[in-house]
C-alpha cells in the first residue's frame, strides 16, 4: 500500500485526507440515522396513553424531547396541546425543521467530497502528464520518469473514482432514509395534533 501511495506521488495527500473524512462521515451517519433511534417504535403509542391518562407535564415533555428526534417532534405538539390546533401544528413544524437539519448534518460534506473527488484525481492526473512532457528531452525521454509521470497520472485518477463512488452512493442512501424518516416524523405528528385535538381516536 505504502509503495503505491508513493508511486501516486504527493497529489495523493488529498486525496487520502479526503477518503478519511468521507469514511468517519459515512460510520457517523450509519450510526446516528438508525430507524429505531429516530423513530422509536411504540413511542406515540405510549406518549398517547400516558397522555390520555394523567395528561403531560412540563418534565415529561423535556424527558421526551431528550429520547429521540421523534420525541422531539411530539413534545413540541404536548407543549402546545391546549393551545388551538393551528398553533400546536405550528409548534411541531418548527421543531420538525430544526430535527430535519440535524439529520441532514454532514450530508453536505459528503456529497461534497463526492463531488470533488474525482476532480481531485485529474488534478493528479495532470500533474502526472506534466511529469511526462517534463521528462522528454532533445537526447530522449528518460524511461524512469516517464513511468512516474504515468503511475502519478493513473493512480490519481483511479483513487479519486475509488473515493468518489462510494461517497456518492451513500450520500444518496443517506439522503434518502432523511426523506422518509422525516415523512415517518410527519405522520406520527399528524396522528398526535388529531387524538389531541379530538378529530380522531
Amino acid at each position: 500500500m505504502f509503495a503505491i501511495i508513493q508511486a501516486a506521488g504527493w497529489p495523493i495527500w488529498p486525496l487520502l485526507l479526503a477518503s478519511i473524512i468521507a469514511v468517519a462521515l459515512i460510520i457517523e451517519r450509519l450510526v446516528a440515522l438508525r430507524r429505531v433511534k429516530v423513530v422509536p417504535p411504540g413511542l406515540l403509542q405510549r406518549v398517547l396513553g400516558e397522555y390520555q391518562q394523567k395528561g403531560y407535564s412540563e418534565a415529561q415533555a423535556a424527558e421526551l424531547e431528550k429520547q429521540s428526534p421523534l420525541g422531539r417532534v411530539l413534545a413540541a405538539g404536548l407543549r402546545n396541546a391546549k393551545s388551538s390546533r393551528e398553533i400546536m401544528k405550528e409548534a411541531i413544524e418548527e421543531a420538525g425543521r430544526g430535527v430535519s437539519h440535524d439529520l441532514e448534518r454532514y450530508l453536505t460534506t459528503l456529497g461534497t467530497i463526492a463531488s470533488i473527488a474525482p476532480l481531485m484525481g485529474l488534478f493528479g492526473t495532470i500533474v502526472g502528464m506534466i511529469e511526462i512532457f517534463g521528462s522528454q528531452s532533445p537526447s530522449g525521454a528518460n524511461p524512469q520518469q516517464l513511468a512516474h509521470g504515468i503511475s502519478i497520472a493513473l493512480y490519481n485518477t483511479g483513487f479519486g473514482l475509488v473515493i468518489a463512488i462510494p461517497a456518492m452512493i451513500f450520500w444518496r442512501h443517506f439522503r434518502a432514509l432523511v426523506d422518509s424518516l422525516v415523512i415517518d416524523m410527519e405522520m406520527q405528528a399528524i396522528r398526535l395534533v388529531e387524538v389531541i385535538q379530538g378529530a380522531r381516536k
